[in-house]
């Protein structure tokens, strides 16, 4: 009887380990496709950054006026 209660639980904390060697394993998953999102974004802030340093509008008195003038 003892033996057979001893190998139910045993079971019982096997399956339990799988659950959460499983929730482990989603988790790991899910920080990696976050950790590879975070690297594409950064890339395209600092793309949007340069760009938004680069003398872009001229001084209003470099301008030339829109052709209804």
């Amino acid at each position: 009887m003892q033996n057979e209660e001893l190998q139910n639980r045993l079971i019982n904390i096997e399956m339990a380990l799988d659950n959460q060697q499983k929730s482990i394993d989603d988790l790991s998953e899910v920080v990696i496709k976050q950790g590879k999102l975070l690297d594409y974004l950064l890339k395209q802030n600092e793309a949007l950054k340069s760009i938004m340093e680069q003398d872009v509008v001229k001084p209003q008195s470099e301008e030339t006026p829109p052709p209804h003038y």
